[in-house]
């Protein structure tokens, strides 16, 4: 019996489809239609990035002081959402195109951080109904959902490529896609609990369960987020296999997906915790593997994206999970706590890119040049020897996170 959870993970996936693969496409868009320079766009992505995290706890405490109208939110943000994807891609630029890019990924970003706090603070009452094992469950579905929605939005500009505006194109489909998603989740959305809390950032701070949990977030995304960060650079110039990059993400992201459900099971059988650890031991495995590659071993590395892929679908699936289950326990605010949870997952890819790019550059690394050794090498260390590190952080924190099992 489902329970309806094929609907959530519909609606998961339309999240996801708005957020890793738009920073994929959107670029190279611009820059092949409207010759805006790869610089320019950095500096706006950077700078929206900036924005997104900081207001993030704001938009955790909206999708809680309106909660009691969250459904009637959630469409209107689905809705903005869908717009401001037309307008990135199916609408020529009326203004400058870098103004028009910044603008629309400004409303796209905001509705989407909106609809994933409010997304995830909904899942903890889901869960509650389900019954024992209810969080993982969920989040069985919910992340099976999200990655498989990565992988066709990561996809579908290229399978769409035979017609005149393959961009359009998806933009439409996303569209339609929101409209069936919203219409599928319409009774999903419990409204306002008669003894809810009010939303109140410190008050949800002040456990110290739930910012150690926070700090494990961010931590354990960093290694996610470092990779990345420099994944392109390290399939083109360490590899020497450009063209490779798009295979290679769609195995991640697949084996992501096709793993979720093996972690939650394996969580409910043994354990949330220990299931998460082995996640983590076999992302440490794959990195370390990954640190002995050279040139021409990208079959090698394709059996690293499997197996880190599926390393991270047990962060996505099981770590979620464990807060969303601690939050319940406390009686705190769902979407409050879930604003910071978004805010530390992003604050570890706003950290690598503004971090690790800089010092690729003082290190002699060139994008797309005949790199010398001393520069490859830096950039494997940062690419696979790094992540190893704060991995291994990431282990030492979770195991010490008092949590309602072994």
């Amino acid at each position: 019996m489902t329970n309806g959870l094929p609907r959530w993970a519909l609606f998961a996936g339309l999240i996801a489809a708005a957020g890793l693969p738009i920073y994929i496409h959107a670029p190279k868009a611009y820059v092949d239609q409207y010759g805006v320079g790869l610089g320019a766009l950095g500096a706006v992505l950077a700078l929206l990035r900036l924005v997104d995290v900081v207001q993030d706890p704001a938009l955790g405490w909206l999708a809680e002081a309106g909660r009691r109208w969250r459904g009637a939110m959630v469409a209107v943000a689905a809705g903005l959402m869908a717009l401001a994807m037309l307008a990135l891609f199916a609408v020529t630029p009326p203004v400058a195109p870098l103004l028009w890019f910044a603008g629309a990924l400004l409303v796209l970003f905001s509705a989407f951080s909106f609809l994933s706090i409010a997304f995830y603070a909904e899942g903890i009452p889901k869960a509650r109904a389900l019954g024992p094992g209810g969080h993982l469950r969920l989040a069985g579905w919910r992340e099976g959902g999200a990655l498989l929605g990565i992988s066709l939005a990561a996809v579908a500009p290229v399978a769409l490529a035979g017609l005149q505006r393959p961009f359009a194109a998806f933009a439409l489909g996303f569209a339609v896609l929101a409209a069936l998603a919203v219409w599928a989740m319409r009774r999903e959305w419990s409204g306002a609990a008669v003894d809810a809390p009010r939303p109140d950032l410190r008050a949800a701070l002040a456990d110290p369960v739930t910012r150690r949990l926070l700090l494990l977030s961010l931590v354990n995304a960093a290694p996610v987020a470092v990779t990345s960060t420099l994944f392109l650079f390290f399939v083109e110039s360490r590899l020497q296999a450009p063209g490779a990059e798009g295979p290679l993400l769609l195995l991640f992201f697949l084996s992501a997906a096709v793993s979720t459900p093996v972690w939650s099971r394996l969580a409910i059988r043994f354990g949330a915790r220990r299931a998460l650890l082995a996640g983590m031991a076999l992302a440490i495995v794959a990195f370390v593997f990954a640190a002995r590659l050279g040139a021409g071993d990208t079959v090698a590395f394709a059996a690293i994206c499997a197996a880190s892929g599926a390393a991270l679908g047990a962060d996505m699936t099981l770590l979620p999970a464990i807060f969303a289950r601690h939050l319940a326990g406390t009686g705190g605010n769902e979407a409050t706590g879930f604003g910071l949870w978004s805010f530390a997952s992003k604050l570890s890819l706003a950290l690598a890119a503004a971090l690790l790019l800089p010092l690729l550059q003082a290190g002699g690394f060139t994008p797309g040049a005949d790199n010398a050794e001393p520069a490859l090498r830096l950039l494997t260390l940062l690419y696979a020897v790094l992540p190893c590190g704060l991995k291994l952080l990431a282990i030492a924190l979770l195991t010490r996170i008092p949590l309602p099992e072994a």
